[in-house]
């Protein structure tokens, strides 16, 4: 072949390369447009102001600015860990960390495994509208009607112990009930609606599977341990391993509404240590190296469970 002809047929093949890629990205274009505003939601609100972390390294000042601020290197993390309230704080925020960890978790996970088992379809959906919808509440009317509830002068659940002569329960001013309170408020409110995505899971089992098994000679509950669990098992691996990633994010709005200065030596975290410090004393540099190390902590634990997961032959995070 000739080098000019050579020339013109790789001129062709470029140019056919260059329409068929055009074609494909008209045919994409709604798709990419569909993710757009994830994509915008992402870049400006999580990864822009992931530059913002170069305050905790610095004694910044609004005046001076990122550029002008006086460097200061890791003096924020020495104060952190010398403060005699961090290990008060740290305690507390890995206790309910646990509690979310080992109790709240699993309910969605049992959550949909007893919905899986429900054959009235009427009843199964009914269930799930109903425990789906505090979802859709805000802490504020949650903790608005646990006080209202649970009130010493007029609570309609300590009214009623009063008139059956029974003591009532403090559960606002008593330390003792803060973190059981806490606890049952999460799975109430959040415990229906994570439960779809395992809902989901369970709706991908092949029902063949399910007829094998009968065929097989299995009940009920062979079903469920030799079917349906190892179905779930990826889905619980990858979200459990996601969930350490917030370990040391317990939800400040709900922690900070339940707070008061009689249970604070419980409910006190690394949320609202940083609201009080940084909002309301204006040490910005500082509680931004509280979530800077917060952030570590979850990043480690990330890595490591990943990893875990990789050796018992989970896929994994990534």
């Amino acid at each position: 072949m000739r080098p000019e002809a050579s020339v013109q047929l790789g001129r062709k093949q470029a140019s056919g390369l260059k329409r068929s890629a055009r074609k494909e990205w008209r045919r994409g274009l709604p798709l990419y447009l569909m993710i757009l505003p994830g994509f915008l939601f992402f870049l400006i609100f999580r990864y822009i102001p992931m530059g913002g972390v170069l305050i905790a390294f610095q004694d910044y000042s609004p005046f001076g600015g990122f550029l002008n601020s006086e460097w200061v290197g890791f003096a924020h993390f020495a104060r952190l860990f010398g403060e005699p309230d961090f290990w008060g704080l740290f305690k507390n925020t890995m206790i309910l960390s646990a509690l979310n960890l080992f109790l709240f978790f699993p309910a969605p996970v049992l959550i949909a495994v007893v919905l899986n088992e429900v054959r009235l379809q009427w009843f199964r959906k009914t269930v799930q509208t109903v425990i789906y919808m505090p979802h859709f509440l805000s802490w504020v009317v949650v903790v608005g009607i646990t006080v209202i509830l649970f009130s010493t002068q007029d609570g309609a659940i300590n009214k009623a112990l009063i008139n059956a002569d029974m003591p009532p329960l403090e559960i606002m001013t008593n330390p003792d009930y803060f973190r059981a309170t806490y606890l049952i408020q999460n799975i109430w409110k959040e415990a229906g609606w994570n439960a779809i995505i395992f809902l989901a899971a369970l709706a991908s089992i092949d029902p063949t599977l399910y007829e094998a098994a009968v065929v097989d000679g299995a009940n009920r509950w062979k079903q469920l341990w030799h079917v349906t669990l190892p179905a779930l098992r990826s889905v619980i691996v990858i979200l459990f391993i996601l969930r350490l990633g917030h370990v040391m994010d317990i939800g400040f709005e709900h922690i900070y509404l339940m707070q008061n200065p009689l249970n604070l030596s419980v409910s006190d975290v690394f949320d609202t240590y940083v609201y009080r410090t940084g909002v309301l004393q204006g040490e910005f540099s500082y509680t931004t190296a509280v979530g800077l190390f917060k952030s570590a902590v979850g990043l480690i634990l990330i890595v490591f469970a990943n990893r875990l997961s990789k050796k018992f032959g989970e896929e994994g995070v990534y």
